[in-house]
Order: C-alpha cells, then sequence, then structure tokens
C-alpha cells in the first residue's frame, strides 16, 4: 500500500492539508455474474478494487492497471457508471487528509486475459470470485454503496432511462 510518488511530493509541499484526488471503482463481473472482490489488509472488509488515478492517467487505464495489480485478474471497463465526490474527508494515521471523486466503472474479464484471482500486491489478503446475492463479511459500507449504485445504473439503463449516469447533487 504504497503511497504513489507524486501524492509523496506533493506532501512536502502542502503537510497533511485536504488533498482532492480522483479515484477509480472497478465492478468487474465474471460470465457467471460473480463479482470481483479483496479483503483488504488495512481494515480487513472485503471491497470492489479501487485506486488512486495517476496524474495523466485516463481513468480506465487506471482501473485496468489497479484490478491487474491487486488481483492479478485482467479487466475491460464497459460502462462508467458514477462520477461521485465523496461526502467525507479520510484522516489517515499520519495526519494526512483527502477528499475523493470516485468515478466507478462496470468491468469485464479482458478477452484472451487471465481470469483467476490471486493476490498480487500488500493491499489485500485475499482475492475471489463472489456471488451477488452470497458476499463474503465484512463488506466495506463504501462497497456496499457502490454496488448499489451499479445495479440502480443496470434498471435505469434497462428502462431505456437516457440519465443512467449516476450523479448525486445535493440539494440545498
Amino acid at each position: 500500500m504504497a503511497t504513489p510518488e507524486f501524492i509523496l511530493r506533493l506532501r512536502e509541499k502542502i503537510g497533511h492539508d485536504l488533498l482532492w484526488l480522483i479515484g477509480v471503482t472497478a465492478y468487474v463481473e465474471d460470465a457467471e455474474g460473480r463479482v470481483l472482490l479483496g479483503r483488504r489488509a488495512d481494515t480487513g472488509e472485503w471491497a470492489l478494487v479501487y485506486g488512486i488515478n495517476e496524474p495523466g492517467e485516463e481513468p480506465a487505464d487506471t482501473v485496468v492497471r489497479e484490478v491487474a495489480e491487486e488481483t492479478g485478474v485482467d479487466a475491460e471497463p464497459l460502462e462508467l457508471v458514477s462520477v461521485r465526490a465523496a461526502d467525507h474527508v479520510t484522516t489517515y494515521a499520519n495526519g494526512d487528509r483527502t477528499q475523493y471523486l470516485d468515478l466507478t466503472f462496470t468491468c469485464r474479464i479482458a478477452p484472451g486475459g487471465s481470469s483467476e484471482p490471486r493476490v498480487a500486491d500488500d493491499e489485500s489478503l485475499e482475492v475471489g470470485w463472489f456471488l451477488p446475492d452470497a458476499l463474503p463479511a465484512p463488506l466495506a459500507a463504501s462497497t456496499v454503496e457502490r454496488m448499489a449504485t451499479v445495479a440502480e445504473f443496470r434498471r435505469r439503463s434497462a428502462s431505456g432511462d437516457p440519465h443512467a449516469l449516476f450523479f448525486r447533487r445535493t440539494v440545498s
């Protein structure tokens, strides 16, 4: 779970001040409808694969990179289903403060790519495929929310809603 070099360089200049970052989440589904999850080393919770967008990196490319780095699975992004700003600031043990803009993508296994999950870095304790009605526990709250968003996106898309991409608006 090494902090990306670009963040370390920024932190040298801004200290623990709030840093706005772009994150991506991958809802990877296999041909049997199972979802790829990893049990996070930092919390022990099961979660969708997510990570931080590097400067100049296309978000869809970040999804592919993060899934491969964390699980060894080769993913192909299909749809952008959600663009959301986190409604909270995360404060890490060292005092660093961040807030995220999350882009959630649905993905499939890339044609000809690896579909065998394995722990591929130090961010996960376990990885695996799970049916949506048989998910492991404990499940990260962000994963519960993002899985519900994917389900809502699919419901809206199937009904022909031209505005299926989910944007959350705060009404004053």
